[in-house]
């Protein structure tokens, strides 16, 4: 069987670079931290990592065929999203009410980090569009006959490697931006705004259909 990397590779790379979810989810950790940002991310990549091997193995298969498995998962992520959000503007407004305008930037540390990677595996996990797009998506760049099974977890590696790169470079562009986001009034327009971004985008998720 061939592979078409090219056409993969452009496929790929515009949709890690339109805005969704992991990319709010790696931006707003990697404003917080850097560490935080790249946990974030790799959390991400864990999950992406688990959609490509249930693909492998057919389990999204069946998930995307049944309507009660795709609707409970899609309710869960979306409900994690919302309730990301949730956490945001009510950590905005309470810093509000605390010190009259928001907080500064937290501070790194283990505990940022594995927040951050959880943040990110669970938000990516949880998503069966992410599921879907290995069972229609990337099927469409194997040719040939024979068994497609190896050919999708080769893309499906790249896609994750492709992804960790692109990520630990938004994380880097992201983080200079720290400083910015430590005034205090910047910080709780940013809390507030990503915040509503994460709860528009859960909210849509469990009202739209595959």
């Amino acid at each position: 069987m061939s592979v078409d990397l090219t056409g993969f590779l452009g496929v790929v790379v515009v949709a890690y670079l339109v805005p969704g979810p992991d990319f709010l989810v790696v931006v707003r950790s990697a404003a917080d931290s850097p560490a935080r940002g790249r946990a974030a991310a790799l959390g991400a990549q864990t999950g992406l990592c688990v959609h490509m091997l249930a693909a492998a193995a057919g389990l999204s298969l069946i998930a995307a065929r049944s309507p009660v498995v795709y609707g409970t998962v899609k309710l869960l992520g979306a409900a994690y999203l919302v309730y990301l959000g949730v956490q945001a503007v009510l950590a905005a407004r309470r810093a509000a009410r605390e010190h009259g305008t928001g907080a500064g930037a937290p501070e790194d540390g283990p505990a940022r980090g594995r927040s951050g990677f959880t943040e990110g595996f669970l938000t990516n996990v949880l998503n069966p569009k992410a599921a879907l797009f290995f069972l229609s998506v990337l099927p469409q760049f194997v040719h040939g006959t024979g068994s497609p099974v190896r050919p999708i977890l080769l893309l499906g590696v790249l896609d994750v490697l492709i992804g960790v790169v692109l990520w630990f470079a938004l994380v880097t562009v992201a983080a200079r931006l720290r400083t910015f986001l430590a005034r205090p009034r910047v910080r709780h327009r940013w809390d507030l705004t990503t915040g509503w971004l994460f709860i528009v985008i859960g909210l849509t998720l469990a009202t739209t259909t595959p």
